[in-house]
């Protein structure tokens, strides 16, 4: 026959024990809810019975256990980085980049009228957690299609050429501003911090033959750089030497004039005195010729008109030895 009778209970596992178990389980449960941890990269956004209730910041927070209270943290302290046209499979010193073309992405129409593929990136921080988190549902999805939508039409608002070369800082710049205003009107909670262009380069097709155009535009430019330097060395020098002769012959006419001037005052002052004095002034002049004729002769004889008499003088200055020089008198 089978024994009914039941098996016996062991001693350890009584009631007691049981509580024991039942309360230690509680308590590792309220302890694993109540309790957690902020890293520094992070905020956490608390929520009580599903109503927003308060951000936290980094460090060790409490609050109520067994789901009453909610926490989502937020990685608010990290930049996040958004690809456009290509996408990177790893990372590091040497970046591996994955061979699948996006042209969904990256092709897009310029303003006059060529086809261009544009690979860039954007990179943002969230700045409200809580907007981040309840005002958006499709947050990557929305911050691409912004993206995107935008870069096309800085894009389409300018010229192939202006996309490659001189606009590529400008529309980055835009980029950033225009972003930032349509996420800001969604209330998405982030911030984007740069723009970057990548590769720009026209379809595959006619790469080549675009080459080929923009290094003949190069060689223009170049060669224009090339003329403006010649220009601007040999211009201003010729410039300047114009201005030296200008100034040379400036100050020659004001000398002139100046003499001239000086000249006239004293012929002036000259025949004032005349006219006081004809005789007088006409003795003085005509002595201060003679002396200013024989002024540096050392030795004089005095002869007649006719060359008959001879009357020499006496060489009184001892220092300058007496010469032969003969003078005509009156």
């Amino acid at each position: 026959m089978r024994n009914a009778t039941p098996r016996s209970v062991p001693n350890w596992l009584g009631p007691t024990t049981i509580v024991l178990a039942i309360i230690v389980i509680g308590a590792i449960i309220f302890l694993s809810t109540s309790f957690y941890i902020v890293d520094q990269t992070e905020e956490a956004v608390v929520t009580r019975f599903g109503k927003y209730l308060t951000t936290n910041g980094p460090g060790m927070h409490y609050k109520l256990p067994f789901g009453i209270d909610k926490q989502y943290q937020v990685k608010t302290k990290v930049v996040q980085t958004e690809q456009f046209g290509f996408r990177t499979v790893k990372a590091g010193v040497s970046t591996i980049y994955s061979d699948q073309k996006f042209p969904d992405e990256s092709t897009m129409l310029t303003g006059d009228l060529n086809i261009v593929d544009v690979e860039w990136i954007i990179q943002y921080r969230i700045v409200d957690p809580r907007a981040w988190l309840f005002n958006v549902k499709d947050r990557t999805d929305t911050i691409r299609d912004v993206s995107r939508s935008v870069i096309n039409m800085l894009v389409g608002d300018r010229a192939i050429l202006d996309v490659i070369g001189s606009q590529r800082t400008t529309i980055e710049v835009e980029a950033i501003q225009i972003m930032n205003d349509t996420f800001k009107q969604y209330g998405l909670g982030i911030e984007v911090i740069a723009v970057k262009l990548q590769n720009i380069v026209p379809p595959e097709g006619v790469q080549t033959a675009f080459e080929d155009v923009n290094k003949a535009i190069q060689d223009m430019n170049r060669l224009i750089n090339e003329g403006k330097e010649v220009y601007n060395k040999e211009i201003p020098k010729a410039q300047g030497e114009a201005d030296k002769i200008l100034q040379i012959a400036q100050g020659y006419a004001a000398e002139r004039v100046n003499v001239a001037r000086g000249d006239v005052a004293r012929f002036n002052a000259v025949y004032e005195e005349y006219r006081k004095a004809p005789d007088i002034t006409r003795r003085r002049l005509y002595y201060e010729m003679v002396e200013n004729v024989f002024k540096d002769e050392s030795g004089t004889t005095l002869i007649d008109r006719r060359f008959l008499n001879f009357l020499p003088m006496m060489n009184l200055d001892n220092s300058k030895p007496s010469t032969g020089n003969t003078q005509g008198g009156r």
